[in-house]
């Protein structure tokens, strides 16, 4: 039975990440990130971040562990307050790196290069707690480990690090003061999740609240994911408002048809118009997209430094000429 119980872990480990991480792709309607580069910070999450942070919580440990205290005391510092200020880290030096990258545009990117990393750093850790339940052979321990991680630890994990993508997708034009800023309070924000989580777990077996802290815990926790869902939807918002404005200029110079402009900034209605336009193809929706992304970055970049925003203009007037290429093949 534990034989088969850990391939089972292997697989519920695994399979409900990766249906997550697709679904968090998808959300980002208006310009989805590219595959290899949201698989590579997946797989940061589910190892280069896993063995940092047990690097850090096992250095960190030490002291408090040559003490001696109580075990108690022990269990407590390393889940609400080394796990935190550990694991945030961890999950979030990729991020530093795709910053630097230029398909890392805005907050909506953020959010789900954020994502990424936590669902691969909860795919692992899931494996880990999995495995260690089926070796007990307790069949109701393995299946309550699986519902709860599944659904909270994991998720946990991916929401505490999006708010330090989104941090850095807001900063990012903005400067390098505002850079760090971001980062600073995107992991405050991502580690005050994660112990608050941790804590009241913590803290209902210590005090023997018989679950009643464990309790408001899962009530609490999804109030906290529709929030940062919610500020998701919002930089959707904005980034539909983005393309309407930017693409609003090109379609008054002539670039494209007026129309264009708003179908691009709805997600539905550039479906719909997908089937009756011939020029809305794949390339078409793209260039316009991305032209709309690339002059806006390159207005945040000119009210602060003029110096970065040669290549951005070099972006947008090739962006312009992609789109025309389009028109005359229309």
């Amino acid at each position: 039975m534990p034989l088969v119980l850990v391939l089972l872990s292997a697989f519920f480990a695994t399979v409900p990440m990766l249906v997550l991480l697709g679904i968090v792709w998808w959300a980002d309607r208006y310009e989805r990130e590219p595959v290899w580069l949201l698989t590579l910070t997946f797989l940061w999450g589910a190892i280069g971040a896993i063995f940092t942070a047990l690097d850090g919580s096992s250095a960190v440990m030490a002291p408090v562990g040559a003490l001696a205290p109580p075990l108690w005391f022990t269990d407590a510092v390393g889940a609400v307050l080394v796990a935190p200020f550990v694991e945030e880290p961890a999950k979030a030096i990729v991020l530093l790196f795709v910053a630097m990258t230029r398909h890392f545009d805005n907050a909506t990117d953020g959010f789900v290069y954020g994502a990424a990393s936590g669902l691969g750093f909860g795919m692992t850790e899931n494996f880990l707690y999995f495995s260690a339940s089926a070796s007990t052979g307790d069949v109701g321990l393995w299946v309550g480990t699986v519902i709860v991680r599944t659904l909270y630890s994991a998720v946990m994990h991916a929401t505490a690090s999006s708010v330090v993508g989104a941090a850095l997708g807001f900063t990012k034009f903005r400067g390098l003061g505002w850079m760090f800023g971001g980062l600073v309070g995107g992991l405050a924000v991502a580690m005050s999740i994660h112990m608050a989580w941790n804590g009241l777990l913590t803290l209902d077996g210590i005090a023997q609240a018989g679950g009643l802290l464990a309790l408001s815990n899962f009530l609490l926790f999804p109030l906290e994911v529709l929030t940062i869902f919610l500020v998701f939807e919002a930089t959707l918002w904005h980034e539909s408002a983005v393309i309407r404005r930017e693409l609003g200029e090109e379609a008054e110079q002539g670039l494209l048809p007026k129309e264009h402009a708003h179908v691009l900034a709805s997600y539905w209605r550039r479906l719909r118009a997908s089937w009756t336009d011939p020029r809305f193809t794949r390339e078409y929706v793209h260039a316009a997209t991305t032209l709309a992304v690339r002059k806006h970055q390159h207005r945040l970049l000119a009210a602060r430094n003029a110096a970065r925003t040669e290549p951005y203009a070099r972006a947008v007037e090739a962006l312009r000429d992609e789109l025309r290429t389009h028109a005359s093949k229309a």
